[in-house]
């Protein structure tokens, strides 16, 4: 594929998967080494009842009301599963099972008791993303990149998620020192001064924007996939968080990068006439990295403990 195809086709969604696979992977290192990593998965299921608040409210499905809804809905969600983990004095994962099953279903009981039960609110979109459709345009090659006009005409979701990685980086490398304390020992942190509560609940934000941010474009399972499967496999890989943080970006970049190629052309060389979903191969793609993590990774048989800083 030369530049002429390569640009409009492909770039974009290529640019696209690979930021959001890296947005969520980054707080996707501290959620699982706190236990939490299923956050992003609560996070996918509560978006419902928030787009459908949205609709009523604005009378539009046009994507910005649509991403405001999820992202307050996202909010309410890990601000209830911190409560409710707090108040109750149960373990995380419970938590997040009522709170998620919980504001799912209500966001199903508005679509049956309110007119939005009859708006196309596109849930294979919200499932699968429409990575694909995702293409330039006005780009006619490697020239458009650095041509105005055709750069106003870029896909919405690229600069979204470009500004949602960008955010999600800079409060990482802000709170980098108190993040790294607090994840590996939450008692130490308290004592010189570390708000642990509220740098909990500002990790687990910053994971619902960057899940809400990808959900637009990538749908729910590259999300889920990303929050887990890249920082899972890289705490396989070394028990130091600063190679952790790389190795989950390189794992993401590979993930993304491979699983965008061989949905589109893994069928055809293997004589099928049909590509496959992007997301679905992106997330295929990054289980097998866990996998082989798993099998031949130097400290797969530590990687239950938090490791060292």
């Amino acid at each position: 594929m030369n530049g002429e195809e390569f640009v409009p086709l492909s770039l974009t969604p290529l640019l696209i998967g690979t930021f959001a696979a890296i947005a969520c992977a980054l707080p996707g290192n501290f959620l699982v080494l706190r236990k939490q990593a299923l956050i992003g998965d609560a996070i996918s299921h509560v978006v419902l009842p928030g787009i459908v608040v949205a609709f009523l409210l604005t009378g539009t499905i046009s994507t910005w009301p649509m991403m405001l809804g999820a992202a307050g809905a996202a909010v309410v969600a890990v601000v209830l599963i911190e409560a409710v983990r707090r108040l109750g004095q149960i373990e995380a994962g419970a938590a997040m099972g009522v709170v998620f099953t919980t504001m799912f279903a209500a966001g199903v009981l508005l679509l049956e008791q309110t007119d939005t039960s009859t708006v196309h609110l596109d849930v294979e979109h919200a499932l699968y993303g429409n990575l694909e459709s995702l293409i330039w345009l006005d780009a006619v090659g490697w020239s458009s990149v650095l041509d105005p006009v055709a750069l106003a005409g870029l896909p919405p979701e690229l600069p979204r998620i470009a500004l949602t990685l960008l955010a999600v980086s800079v409060f990482v490398w802000l709170f980098w020192r108190p993040l790294k304390i607090s994840t590996f020992d939450e008692g130490f942190a308290r004592t010189i001064g570390v708000r642990t509560g509220v740098l909990g609940m500002a990790l687990v934000i910053t994971a619902a924007i960057a899940a809400v941010a990808a959900f637009d474009a990538v749908g729910s399972i590259i999300v889920i996939a990303m929050f887990i499967c890249p920082p899972a496999a890289a705490r396989m890989m070394t028990n130091r968080l600063e190679t952790q943080i790389a190795w989950s970006i390189v794992f993401a970049i590979l993930s993304a990068v491979s699983g965008y190629v061989l949905a589109g052309y893994g069928p055809l060389w293997l004589g099928a006439a049909d590509a496959v979903s992007a997301a679905g191969m992106i997330a295929t793609m990054s289980g097998l990295i866990l996998a082989f993590a798993a099998l031949w990774g130097p400290c797969r048989t530590r990687a239950g403990a938090p490791g060292t800083a």
